[in-house]
């Protein structure tokens, strides 16, 4: 089937448009943005920039992406977003590119749900089927993996790392790494246990779930430093495959500490 274009909508000759794209009222599509296959702009879209959306994507009124970054160190150069199949940004959702002082490339993975008002910095890195709740804030170079939930109104500080699996509650400040199948709150945000409901409802067995438990409570528990935790945790947990993905997160911290549980109550 044909692209569909409403009369009110500007849309660049040079744009590539996939099969059966509809575009709506109002909708601005410049020069190097491309849509995938079943892509449909709701109205009042604005695309711009080197922007690559997959397909079946929905995109409903004020949204923005491609504009340059709000990084004062970006000069102008080549720089773009790629977004994967099936995502879906609701009103004034907003998305940069990355950086020629950086990552020059701010990636979406598939099946993932961008609510009202909210903002993917430059140089973001998100993987598959995250939910990003409304009035959600994601700063700068930060990486997001699979199966993430962020509450509403939360927001993440630049050049933090969230794990797979991981939610992040409402209204919450995330200034640290927070680690795979974890559960954060709070302002500033620290580590409330696991995402215990968001493993069941993904089908992880009750035998996984325990171990991962057991797991958590020997990392953070009072005994001993955290990096002999962290190394009695490697060696009973050798198998277990959510255990190592913890394990490796946490080695892998470059720029960001891991966010701890709290201490203060």
């Amino acid at each position: 089937m044909t692209s569909q274009i409403h009369p009110s909508s500007i849309v660049s000759p040079k744009a590539k448009l996939g099969k059966n794209v509809s575009i709506g009222p109002f909708c601005i599509v410049e020069d190097n943005v491309t849509l995938g296959d079943n892509t449909k702009l709701i109205s009042h879209v604005s695309l711009t920039g080197t922007t690559t959306l997959g397909q079946d994507c929905v995109l409903y009124p004020y949204v923005s992406m491609g504009h340059p970054p709000q990084d004062f160190k970006h000069k102008g150069g080549a720089v773009s977003i790629m977004v994967g199949d099936r995502c879906t940004f609701r009103e004034n959702a907003n998305v940069h590119p990355g950086t020629d002082a950086g990552n020059p490339v701010t990636r979406i993975g598939n099946d993932c749900y961008f609510m009202v008002g909210t903002h993917l910095a430059h140089e973001g890195q998100m993987g598959n089927n995250c939910v990003i709740s409304n009035g959600v804030q994601i700063g700068g170079n930060v990486t997001i993996g699979n199966h993430v939930i962020m509450g509403g109104l939360s927001a993440v500080h630049q050049n933090t790392r969230i794990g797979d699996h991981a939610f992040v509650g409402g209204m919450a400040l995330v200034t640290l790494d927070v680690i795979p199948y974890g559960s954060v709150i709070g302002n500033s945000a620290h580590l409330a246990g696991l995402n215990v409901v968001g493993l069941k409802r993904r089908g992880f067995s009750r035998d996984v779930i325990r171990d991962l438990r057991s797991a958590y409570r020997l990392l953070f528990a009072e005994e001993g430093t955290f990096a002999e935790r962290l190394e009695d945790a490697e060696e009973t947990y050798s198998e277990h495959q959510l255990v190592m993905d913890i394990v490796t997160f946490i080695r892998d911290q470059e720029k960001r500490r891991i966010c701890m549980p709290h201490t203060g109550w």
